[in-house]
This record gives C-alpha cells, sequence and structure tokens, in this order.
C-alpha cells in the first residue's frame, strides 16, 4: 500500500508536559521530512498546534478540517496550506479518515481516543485498511495497551486485533512503523470479525 497522506489525531489541550508538546513537534516534522501530507483537526493549540508548526517548519504540507462551531471557541491554525471547516464533529472525522492512507495518534483526551478507536474499529471491519500507529510519549498509552490485551484474554476481542496497530516510544520510529504495519485485508477482516466460542 502505498501512503502520501496520514492522519493525526492529537490533543488541543495547552495545560500538558513540554515532553508531550516537544515529542508533538519532533512527529510533525518527522512525517513532513518523509514527504508525507498530514491531515488533522486543525486547531492552533495543544500538540494540534505543536505537531502542524513541526511539520510547517520544514515546509511540510499540512491540512486542517475543523467544525463550524468550534471556529468561535478554539482559532483554527492560519498558516496551514489548507483550512477546511465542516458542519460537524462527525464529519471531520469522516473526512479526516476518508483522506488518510494512515493513522497516527498521539497522546489525548475523549476525543483523541474516539477518532482512534472509530479508526480501529473501520480497520477490524474492513472499511479501513491502513496503518495505525500509536506514539507512546513518555509511555501515556501503556494503560490502553494493557486494557486492549485484557479485552482480548476475556474474549471481547480476537487475538488478531492485537495486530490492528502499531506502538511507538519516539516519533520519529513512526515511518518504520507505517512501513512494517502487518498487511490487512477486508477479507481478513470479516474473517476475524467474530470470536469463537471458547471450547
Amino acid at each position: 500500500m502505498s501512503i502520501k497522506s496520514v492522519t493525526v489525531y492529537a490533543a488541543s489541550s495547552q495545560a500538558l508536559d513540554p515532553v508531550y508538546v516537544q515529542a508533538a513537534g519532533r512527529l510533525g516534522r518527522t512525517l513532513a521530512e518523509a514527504g508525507l501530507e498530514i491531515v488533522y483537526g486543525g486547531g492552533s493549540t495543544g500538540l494540534m498546534g505543536a505537531m502542524a508548526d513541526g511539520a510547517l517548519a520544514v515546509d511540510g504540507r499540512v491540512h486542517g478540517i475543523i467544525p463550524e462551531f468550534l471556529t468561535r471557541v478554539e482559532r483554527g491554525h492560519q498558516h496551514l496550506h489548507t483550512l477546511e471547516v465542516v458542519g460537524d464533529m462527525r464529519e471531520r472525522k469522516a473526512r479526516m479518515l476518508e483522506k488518510a492512507d494512515a493513522v497516527v495518534a498521539l497522546p489525548g483526551g475523549c476525543g483523541t481516543f474516539e477518532e482512534l478507536f472509530e479508526a480501529m474499529t473501520l480497520k477490524r471491519l474492513g472499511q479501513f485498511l491502513g496503518p495505525i500507529v500509536l506514539v507512546n510519549t513518555a509511555d501515556y498509552y501503556d494503560g490502553l495497551i494493557k486494557f486492549l490485551r485484557y479485552s482480548t484474554e476475556q474474549h471481547f476481542m480476537n487475538p488478531a486485533h492485537l495486530d490492528l496497530w502499531q506502538t511507538v516510544d519516539e516519533p520519529e520510529a513512526v515511518i518504520e512503523a507505517i512501513r512494517r504495519a502487518t498487511s490487512w485485508s477486508a477479507r481478513e477482516a470479516l474473517a476475524t470479525a467474530s470470536v469463537k466460542p471458547v471450547r
């Protein structure tokens, strides 16, 4: 699968430890230097803004997608190549995934979790087939990964679903993670969509 564009999910909070902000900027730079177009939520604050600024600093191409109501609450980034204003959060999520060859999740809150889980769910069902990479800055996603493994142990998920995503500790490792991501087809997705009874 040829990867030309990457959708990035990330927090907009401005109250974060600098270690997260610095890693977000490094991710933007890493993706841009690899020649990948970046799609994200269009914000100028938090990890969203830091990631976009990191990419723009090295002439990366960044496309933002923001719901109209958020332009009145949080300022959309004013220096992107394009900033697309859509009707609501659902349309934003759909557009971000529609434009993605791969997905990368930086640390975030419930909005980031929702976006990430939708991407995982659609991949599980064969509706999105690209790589999904979690950037586990400062072990942020350790608890989530442990819970997903526990969900598999309890037979709520098929063990094959643990291959839906890759995890990296540093943003510079994202490109290699995308390259080595387990291939996933619609046929494989449907074959593993349900969990068989335990004998």
